[in-house]
């Protein structure tokens, strides 16, 4: 009950038609987008993953390292 008198309360406001709107313009802009490909997706990700092990093993090196020059 509770959630049928909010759904009311917006819809007398407006805004479910508001919201409506936007969807739609929103589908519309995403049909403008070119999307990549499955090959073009595939080595992004690894690139992706590839960059992040990287990072990730340069911040524990790092740390390592000030960790015995301060701490110890």
């Amino acid at each position: 009950m509770v959630i049928g008198a909010v759904f009311g309360y917006l819809w007398w406001q407006g805004q479910i038609q508001r919201l409506a709107v936007y969807v739609q313009e929103t589908r519309e802009e995403l049909k403008k987008c070119s999307w990549p490909s499955w090959e073009e997706l595939k080595g992004s990700t690894a690139l992706i993953m590839v960059a992040v092990a990287l990072l990730g093993g340069f911040i524990v090196v790092v740390d390592r390292i000030l960790f015995y020059v301060f701490i110890r």
